[in-house]
């Protein structure tokens, strides 16, 4: 029954959303960002912060990648003065905290979920952690700061990783 649950759970949240058409799985994680309508906000970040050369390297990586949408919940002005010269390294600290080290797949992270009680703590590129729980079906993942976002579309494969689309941009503490 567990993994039937966690199959119904990864199909849909495979079918939730359209974020990356056309892609498959030759293009490196920035590529894919890069061919994405719904993550312009994210490549212009990536960019901004000198996170290019790492997100095209060999990984692998499991990005969870915030869609344009998301950066739009910030408040006013938190994009435009984020991307400023000045503000590179704090950018490239919330832009790393979106990354983990390895190839984890929705079916690994329910798994995780599952067999942790519930949640599962994720240690990102940053350094700092993100958890990962279950809501009605969804990926949920709760930053440091007690933030939430909804994985909204997953397992977009990419030749150095996985990426998982999110629906919050999440913060370090």
């Amino acid at each position: 029954m567990k993994t039937l649950i966690v199959m119904a759970s990864a199909v849909a949240l495979t079918a939730a959303t359209p974020a990356f058409a056309g892609h498959h799985g030759t293009s490196t994680i920035v590529e894919t960002a890069v061919a994405s309508p719904q993550h312009e906000t994210l490549v212009a970040a990536v960019k901004a912060a000198d996170l290019v050369d790492t997100l095209g390297g060999e990984g692998p990586f499991t990005v969870f990648a915030p869609t344009d949408a998301a950066f739009a919940k910030l408040p006013d002005g938190t994009v435009a003065q984020l991307l400023k010269a000045e503000n590179a390294s704090t950018l490239r600290s919330i832009l790393t905290y979106h990354v983990v080290p390895g190839k984890v797949s929705s079916t690994d992270l329910i798994g995780m979920i599952e067999d942790n009680g519930g949640e599962a703590r994720l240690e990102t590129v940053q350094g700092a952690t993100l958890t990962a729980s279950l809501s009605d079906g969804n990926v949920i993942l709760t930053d440091a700061k007690g933030g939430t976002a909804t994985v909204v579309k997953a397992d977009l494969e990419a030749s150095n990783g996985l990426v998982h689309a999110t629906d919050s941009v999440s913060m370090p503490g």
